[in-house]
């Protein structure tokens, strides 16, 4: 699962015995050679959906780790990409990595929690990307109440989930047993440390953006192999 370059096991105990923003300032300099890093095939499906290069004027990707959806959404905006993290050290490694990007937008670096996006109105289009779990089911709706604020009108958010697994699926397990773990550690550990997996999945996505006054599509089948599974969900606000 990780690179050699990847971090130790030891360093992903520590991590996972932090806060989230510490967590992830510690994982920074070796998160690209995780599985947590969204693959650029991944990316790239989903963006293609966006539209030709120059054809987005501002974007925004929350939760931008070091920066990889940005270096995609780049050549596709005229003036302005965003990535926006808690962790400074991810937002650092965002901007060493993102120096050669290839584009003319400017590039923002914002740190902040994603549940009080500072904006309103701003963005032509919202991305995010491997992000969702690190948001509990109580607080999904604030998510989407920022992304919805801080977009233009007939702005769209796009981003990448899936349909809830088969009971019958091993890998729907070994995720509820994950998420059984990570309960038990944040009722014993503090801080908590938020990271659980099938969340934001359609069709609950799907309920929550048509709440906040989205009209939503979902895309399938435009995955390449081994993601075939996953989804591209654009949404775009009325």
């Amino acid at each position: 699962m990780f690179h050699r370059d990847g971090p130790t096991f030891r360093e992903l105990a520590r991590q996972a015995l932090t806060s989230v923003e510490h967590g992830y300032d510690l994982l920074a300099p070796k998160f690209d050679h995780t599985p947590f890093r969204t693959p650029d095939p991944v990316l790239k499906a989903a963006l293609a959906h966006v539209g030709s290069p120059g054809s987005v004027g501002s974007a925004l990707d929350v939760c931008c780790g070091t920066g990889a959806a940005m270096r995609v959404l780049r050549p596709l905006c005229r003036e302005r990409v965003a990535g926006f993290d808690l962790s400074q050290g991810m937002l650092d490694e965002a901007r060493k990595r993102l120096a050669d990007a290839p584009g003319i937008a400017a590039l923002d670096f914002v740190r902040g929690d994603a549940l009080a996006l500072p904006f309103d109105a701003a963005f032509d289009l919202v991305t995010s990307f491997g992000a969702f779990g690190h948001i509990l089911e109580e607080d999904e709706p604030r998510l989407v109440a920022g992304i919805a604020r801080a977009l233009k009108p007939r702005g769209r958010f796009v981003f990448v989930t899936a349909r809830p697994p088969s009971a019958l699926n091993p890998g729907y397990w070994v995720a509820k047993g994950f998420n059984a773990a990570m309960r038990v550690r944040n009722a014993l550990w503090k801080p908590p440390f938020v990271m659980y997996y099938l969340t934001f999945l359609v069709p609950r996505a799907r309920v929550l953006l048509e709440a906040a006054g989205f009209d939503v599509e979902v895309r399938e089948g435009d995955m390449p192999e081994p993601f075939g599974r996953l989804v591209t969900v654009i949404a775009t606000k009325r």
